[in-house]
């Protein structure tokens, strides 16, 4: 379902839209384009911080199971 809105947008970028706009149908297939393809952009930047986070916090033990690794090949 479409919900009609109003926004305020600066001239220069109501212009550059206008002259990015042609390949939708109109400024509103445009802007809801763009916003969603920003919308995955955060929300793909919110699962990387998150495996980050779990890789972070197992460092110490990840690299002790490396180090063992290595330990043991060099034993061999």
């Amino acid at each position: 379902m479409k919900v009609k809105t109003s926004i305020t947008l600066s001239e220069d970028l109501v212009q550059t839209i206008d002259e990015y706009s042609g390949k939708f149908k109109n400024r509103s297939a445009f802007l809801e384009t763009a916003a969603w393809a920003f919308i995955d952009q955060l929300q793909r930047a919110e699962r990387d911080a998150q495996d980050i986070e779990i890789i972070n916090r197992r460092a110490e033990y990840l690299n002790d199971e490396v180090l063992d690794a290595l330990a043991y090949q060099v034993s061999l």
